[in-house]
């Protein structure tokens, strides 16, 4: 018996049913965690562009699928050697998956109680390093940065709630206990 290839189509079309079925973000990671290590172990929607990074950032993010109405938010991040981003949170649920090279995460917690506007305490937590096929899953309210400690771009794959642009995205200067606005480009 063979196995069914697993389209970029066919997994939007699960997300879909998934988030349709349930509100419940434990749930949802569950079940979209290892749909995506499988649409990235399949990989027919990789290509060479996706390795194209803004220099001046030290990533580049490619568009893969957005839902009209913003949600079910699909990318592939690339990484250039040495480079990554603050710590950040995406005000919605995240599965990060390892496409290429290794993705270092440190995942941080947020000490103050949000009540003054610009500030912001953190303190690291944690921090997990993925290889290509392994995935994170991040609720709604989880901090994490990126890193690519790596010689050569690192890709990952990215599925959110919603996309991100259209949500209260933050991201943070913990040594100077900042809070800023982040958004992203999308090729």
């Amino acid at each position: 018996m063979t196995m069914q290839a697993y389209s970029l189509e066919a997994f939007v079309a699960d997300l879909r049913q998934i988030v349709a079925a349930t509100t419940d973000e434990a749930e949802i990671l569950e079940r979209v965690g290892p749909l995506a290590r499988r649409a990235v172990a399949e990989g027919d929607w990789l290509r060479p562009a996706m390795y194209e990074a803004d220099p001046a950032l030290g990533f580049g993010t490619t568009l893969l699928h957005v839902e009209p109405d913003q949600s079910l938010f699909v990318v592939v991040d690339s990484w250039l050697p040495g480079r990554g981003v603050r710590p950040h949170d995406h005000d919605t649920w995240a599965v990060v998956v390892g496409v290429d090279g290794v993705e270092r995460n440190r995942f941080w917690q947020r000490l103050d109680d949000a009540s003054r506007p610009g500030y912001a305490e953190l303190r690291c937590i944690g921090e997990q390093s993925i290889q290509p096929g392994e995935a994170i899953l991040m609720p709604s309210g989880g901090i994490h940065c990126v890193t690519n400690e790596t010689q050569r771009t690192s890709l990952s794959f990215h599925v959110y709630g919603r996309h991100l642009n259209h949500t209260q995205r933050r991201q943070f200067d913990p040594q100077n206990n900042l809070e800023l606005p982040f958004i992203i480009e999308a090729r």
